[in-house]
C-alpha cells in the first residue's frame, strides 16, 4: 500500500539529484540526467578533476585490458585512440574532453569531499555533509566506484622499514628507482603493467607471487594517424570494431559462464608458456592452478621477458614480515630492498563509500557489510536506502566495459529519478522480498560460473566466500532488467498534493 504523510518543512534549497564522483558512471550520470530534462542537480567531486580510477593511477605502463572503442561512451565515441588498447593518459583525456563537451565541467564542484550522507525520515531528504557545507536533495546517485581505495596488507614489521614504500594506486612518481633494489608485493593487473616498465631501471627486481594469474598475449598495435582518419571519416568502420569487440567479450563471458568452454584456450595458454618461459622451474612458478578465468584474466606482451630478465626474481611466495630493510617471503627467503612497491589491488568487498551513508534506520553501511557482504537490487538499489542509486555496485560486474555496464544502470536510475519527479514519490524503498529473491537467484546461478567453481580465491569472494561482485548472466540480460524501474518492486510513499507543485 502507498501511503500519504503529513506536510512538513523542507529546507529553502533541495537538489532533485546529488552525484557523488565524476568517474566513468558519475560523468556518465550528469549527462544522461541533462538529456532526460532533469537539470536541478549538483554534482561533487572529492578531487581538483574529473576520472576516477583513471585519474589516480598513474603508475608506468597504466592501461586497459578493454580495446579502446568499447572502453569509451556509446553516446560519444572518439577517434583519437593511438592505440588499439588506450592508455592511461589518453582515457583520462577523453573523459575530461567528453565532460567539457557536453557540458558537465562547469557543473561540477572540485575538492569537494563528501562526508557523511544521512536519511531524514521525517523529511523524505538527503542530508549530505560536505567539506564545503551541508546540502540536500530528494535523490543520490553515489558514482563513486568499487575500485578507489587501494589495499595494503598488514604485514609485521612494515612500520620499520626505513626505505620508500606505495601502493601502484598512488605511485610516488618522485621516487627514483634508477639503481634500487625493488619488492614489487602481487602479480595482479597492475603489477603486470607496471613490472616491465621499472625493470630496466632497477638494480634488483623482487616479484613476489602469492597466486599465479593468468597472463594471455595482448593483441595490442599501433593504429597509426591513418586509422585514427579512417575512424573520424567512417563512422560506420567505429561501429563496426565496437559491435565485434562487444561481440568478442561475450563470447568470453559464456565461456565464464560454462567453464569447459574455455579448456581449449587454457590448454593452448599452458602450451604458449612452453614457448614465453625457457627456464623450467620458473614455468612451472608462473602456471596457474585453477580455471582459466576464474580471477581476472591478465594480458600482456612483456611481462614474461620482464621476469626472466637477470636482475629479476619471481618469489612464489607471499610477503609475511619486514624486519629494517628486509623482506621475509613465506618460505623465509630474505632480502634486503630500498623499495617496497604494493601492487595489491583495492577493497572492493568493502566499498568505501559505506563509511558515508546512513541509511533510514539510523546505520551506517560499512558497518552492516563488516561482517556480511553488500548486497544491491541490481547492484543498483540498496537495503532501507530510499531514494538512493549506487553505481557499479554488488553483483553487477559482467566481462566488459565499465562504460557499458554504467550506461545500462543509468537507464535504470535516470528513469527512476524520472519517476520520483513526475509521480510526485518522496520516498522509494527496494522491498526486502524483491530484493531478498533477486540475490537468492543470483547466488544460485552464480555457482557454476568460474568465479565460484574454478579453485581460486579472487578479490569476487569475501571473507565467507560468497561472491559479491560477479553478474552471472549476460549484459543484454542486465541491460533487459535495467530498461525501466518498475514501481511495484518497491515500497512507494507520495508526497502530498501541496508539495512539490
Amino acid at each position: 500500500m502507498s501511503a500519504q504523510q503529513p506536510p512538513r518543512q523542507t529546507p529553502s534549497r533541495v537538489f532533485d539529484t546529488y552525484i557523488v564522483g565524476t568517474g566513468i558512471s558519475g560523468i556518465a550520470a550528469a549527462i544522461q540526467l541533462k538529456k532526460a530534462g532533469v537539470e536541478h542537480f549538483k554534482i561533487i567531486e572529492k578531487a581538483s578533476r574529473v576520472g576516477g580510477t583513471w585519474r589516480d593511477n598513474t603508475y608506468p605502463g597504466c592501461g586497459c585490458d578493454v580495446p579502446s572503442a568499447l572502453y569509451s561512451y556509446s553516446f560519444a565515441p572518439s577517434s583519437r585512440w593511438t592505440r588499439l588498447f588506450a592508455k592511461q593518459p589518453e582515457i583520462l583525456d577523453y573523459l575530461e574532453e567528453v565532460s567539457r563537451q557536453y557540458g558537465i565541467e562547469p557543473l561540477i564542484h572540485f575538492n569537494t569531499g563528501l562526508e557523511q550522507a544521512q536519511w531524514d525520515d521525517k523529511q523524505h531528504l538527503w542530508v549530505l555533509k560536505t567539506s564545503q557545507g551541508t546540502d540536500y536533495a530528494r535523490t543520490v546517485i553515489f558514482a563513486t566506484g568499487p575500485i578507489t581505495e587501494p589495499k595494503t596488507p598488514p604485514i609485521k614489521g612494515l612500520d620499520g622499514f626505513k626505505g620508500e614504500m606505495f601502493h601502484s594506486a598512488r605511485w610516488n612518481h618522485d621516487v627514483d628507482l634508477t639503481g634500487k633494489r625493488v619488492a614489487v608485493i602481487g602479480t595482479g593487473a597492475s603489477a603486470i603493467q607496471f613490472v616491465p616498465r621499472i625493470q630496466p631501471q632497477v638494480k634488483e627486481l623482487l616479484v613476489f607471487q602469492r597466486t599465479a594469474p593468468w597472463v594471455l598475449p595482448k593483441p595490442d598495435v599501433a593504429l597509426g594517424e591513418l586509422g585514427q582518419k579512417a575512424m573520424a571519416t567512417l563512422p560506420q568502420l567505429q561501429s563496426g570494431w565496437r559491435n565485434t569487440v562487444a561481440g568478442s567479450l561475450n563470447l568470453i563471458n559464456i565461456g565464464l559462464r560454462h567453464p569447459s568452454l574455455l579448456t581449449p584456450v587454457s590448454n593452448l595458454a599452458r602450451q604458449l608458456l612452453k614457448v614465453q618461459i625457457r627456464d623450467a622451474s620458473l614455468r612451472q612458478a608462473v602456471t596457474p592452478d585453477f580455471t582459466l578465468g576464474c580471477k581476472r584474466i591478465l594480458f600482456a606482451n612483456d611481462y614474461y621477458p620482464a621476469l626472466q630478465a637477470d636482475n629479476t626474481r619471481l618469489i612464489a611466495q607471499g610477503l609475511v614480515e619486514v624486519d629494517g630493510n628486509t623482506v621475509i617471503a613465506a618460505n623465509g627467503e630474505r632480502h634486503e630492498v630500498d623499495v617496497i612497491i604494493w601492487g595489491t589491488g583495492f577493497d572492493v568487498s568493502h566499498p568505501p563509500i559505506g563509511e558515508k551513508i546512513i541509511n533510514a534506520k539510523g546505520e551506517r553501511l560499512s558497518d552492516l557489510w563488516r561482517d556480511s557482504s553488500p548486497e544491491a537490487y541490481l547492484g543498483t538499489s540498496l537495503a532501507n536506502t530510499p531514494n538512493a542509486f549506487l553505481m557499479l555496485g554488488p553483483n553487477v560486474l559482467v566481462y566488459d566495459s565499465f562504460f557499458r555496464i554504467a550506461e545500462a544502470q543509468l537507464t535504470y536510475i535516470v528513469d527512476g529519478v524520472k519517476q520520483i519527479r513526475q509521480r510526485r514519490i518522496s520516498k522509494l524503498s527496494i522491498r526486502p522480498e524483491v530484493l531478498k529473491e533477486h540475490n537468492d537467484q543470483v547466488q544460485k546461478h552464480l555457482q557454476s560460473t568460474v568465479f565460484n567453481s574454478g579453485g581460486c580465491q579472487s578479490y569476487y569472494l569475501d571473507q565467507n566466500g560468497r561472491n559479491f561482485a560477479a553478474w552471472p548472466w549476460s549484459l543484454r540480460t542486465l541491460r533487459r532488467k535495467l530498461r525501466g524501474l518498475r514501481l511495484r518492486d518497491y515500497e512507494v510513499v507520495y508526497a502530498p498534493q501541496r508539495e512539490r507543485a
